[in-house]
């Protein structure tokens, strides 16, 4: 398929070998934690190498790189490149330059804090993390979000300016983020008009 953002491949996740489609599961229905059915994203961006994520920007202070910072957590063969984040990438990119202007510095994306497989072992409840349209921050400009009111004051600023925008409540329970602001945009399915899209035999 011709080249996507910044040069990199647009790909079909059902054309993967059968490792890649079983970790990334392409296009497959799931239930949400609320019981609704989500597609899973079926369309890619290849990363060829560790220099190709650093090299490529989404928009222009994020890097494809934040997106793939990973652990052992996830699924072995997507461990090692090629990688593949979902084409909702860009947008959700574009979301987060706007709280950047809104905070007027760097945003600090956390390990395993982008883009985060179907496969990986922090995957549950279908989060937005799966489609490349979430990201936990740990830190704005020079400031490490360590407390309550810390985290509360920067999700009322990005709910003010980001249109859309959702914000994981803050606390140490269920469904809560104690020690990072979690920002997503939910279920955002992107399918590219690189191309006439085959569809599967």
């Amino acid at each position: 398929m011709a080249d996507g953002v910044r040069g990199l491949k647009v790909v079909d996740g059902l054309e993967l070998p059968r490792p890649y489609r079983e970790a990334l599961r392409p296009g497959e229905l799931v239930r949400d934690a609320a019981g609704r059915t989500v597609q899973l994203p079926r369309y890619f961006y290849e990363v060829a190498s560790w220099e190709k994520a650093l090299e490529t920007e989404l928009s222009p202070h994020f890097g494809a790189f934040e997106f793939l910072d990973i652990d052992l957590r996830e699924a072995e063969p997507l461990r090692a490149f090629p990688r593949y984040l979902p084409c909702a990438v860009v947008p959700f990119a574009a979301v987060l330059e706007r709280f950047r202007d809104a905070v007027g510095g760097p945003v600090r994306i956390a390990a395993n804090g982008g883009y985060r497989s179907p496969s990986h072992a922090l995957s549950q409840d279908t989060s937005p993390h799966l489609w490349g349209a979430a990201a936990d921050i740990y830190r704005i400009g020079g400031e490490y979000l360590e407390g309550a009111d810390r985290i509360r004051r920067y999700a009322e600023l990005a709910q003010r300016t980001v249109p859309g925008v959702w914000v994981r409540p803050v606390g140490d329970g269920v469904g809560g983020a104690f020690d990072h602001l979690h920002l997503d945009l939910g279920y955002v399915t992107l399918v590219p008009r690189a191309k006439r899209l085959k569809e599967p035999e």
